[in-house]
């Protein structure tokens, strides 16, 4: 058995990378510093497993930690050392993603992102783990670039959260080139819907600003009303297309990625994960409607100032490089994240003395 750091892993895409990668059996070591997201997440992974096989429980651990702090990594490591636990790669989701806030506040992305990746990066080398899947994203683009984007495309973020994105991927690249380190960088565009059992979902306790949720937020409140930002893009029917894949296959991905890099060798990856078509806004909502037979109110106002017509991704080279293609549909998307807010109207809401802490560790 194989042991596995996820950082961020309490958070959205961590969380299901957890339950994927447990299901895969591997053994997972998680660092979260639950300041976006809740331990609840995990518990109810743990849960979830435990009612399927009851040998799985020994395989996970967690510590509240932040990222930032180099000597609560070390603590990690070592900890994954003592119980015959090495750590032999990492999938790294750890950091903070609103653009707005981004922009507001380029400090602390630049502190979070950037610098809290360098600390992981120092102690992976020190404790001779250097294997690594980065969550990264479409972001590094930017705007007005040719769709469906390919991977050669050329890389000018046109915000604070972008950049950081991008710095760290060249950090990555460094490691791989002088240091022969295996890397797999993987740059997802918009990561929608929940697990197929409404276990686990999209729950950010702060920044709620992505589509989705508000769609969900909608039809889950009558009294109000969403917001389309822009009705006369240049796009079929004049709202803003953008590529919406499901958790569950962005997952898959990185299992794939990181399945290469442990089995292959020292490689260099650099692929986008999208289902490689554009989905207007409108055609969300619609979609949205007849999957869940519920109206979204919605009215339409002016664009939104760095927002762009189009962002889709060319998706062939996840499939020649890591064997990856989406499986779910758009209506898979509405369905799971539908289900997940109709049996968790309030998100995880659990205090931590309420959860089974056997795993759980404060550092």
């Amino acid at each position: 058995m194989k042991t596995i750091l996820l950082t961020g892993g309490a958070g959205f895409l961590g969380s299901h990378a957890c339950l994927n990668l447990l299901e895969a059996g591997y053994g997972i070591y998680i660092v979260d510093s639950l300041e976006n997201s809740s331990f609840e997440s995990i518990s109810r992974v743990c849960r979830f497993l435990k009612e399927k096989n009851n040998f799985f429980q020994n395989k996970i651990k967690f510590f509240k930690a932040d990222i930032r702090n180099i000597e609560k990594l070390k603590i990690i490591f070592e900890h994954a050392l003592s119980n015959d636990n090495k750590i032999h790669a990492v999938i790294h989701f750890a950091g903070l993603k609103a653009v707005s806030e981004s922009e507001e506040n380029p400090i602390k992305y630049w502190e979070y992102n950037v610098l809290g990746s360098i600390n992981l990066f120092k102690v992976m080398e020190e404790y001779g783990c250097k294997n690594i899947v980065f969550s990264s994203s479409a972001a590094v683009y930017g705007q007005n670039q040719k769709c469906p984007i390919e991977e050669v495309s050329s890389l000018s973020p046109s915000n604070v959260y972008g950049k950081t994105k991008k710095t760290v991927e060249e950090i990555l690249t460094d490691l791989h080139f002088r240091k022969k380190w295996g890397v797999a960088i993987l740059r997802y565009f918009n990561p929608v819907g929940a697990h197929h059992s409404g276990i686990i979902g999209e729950n950010p306790i702060s920044n709620k600003n992505n589509l989705f949720p508000i769609i969900c937020e909608v039809a889950k409140n009558n009294n109000k009303k969403l917001l389309i930002y822009g009705s006369d893009w240049p796009t079929r029917d004049g709202t803003c297309l953008r590529d919406y894949i499901h958790i569950e296959d962005i997952i898959e991905g990185h299992k794939n990625a990181l399945n290469l890099l442990l089995n292959s060798g020292k490689n260099l990856i650099k692929v986008n994960l999208g289902t490689g078509k554009g989905t207007s806004v409108l055609e969300l909502i619609t979609t949205f409607e007849k999957v869940n037979d519920i109206k979204i109110e919605y009215e339409f106002s002016g664009r939104r100032l760095g927002d762009c017509a189009a962002l889709f991704a060319d998706n062939r080279l996840s499939s020649s490089l890591i064997n990856w293609r989406p499986r779910k549909t758009l209506e898979d998307v509405c369905k799971d994240g539908w289900k997940w807010v109709l049996e968790n109207p309030y998100g995880y809401i659990k205090n931590l003395e309420e959860l089974d802490l056997s795993n759980y560790c404060e550092i």
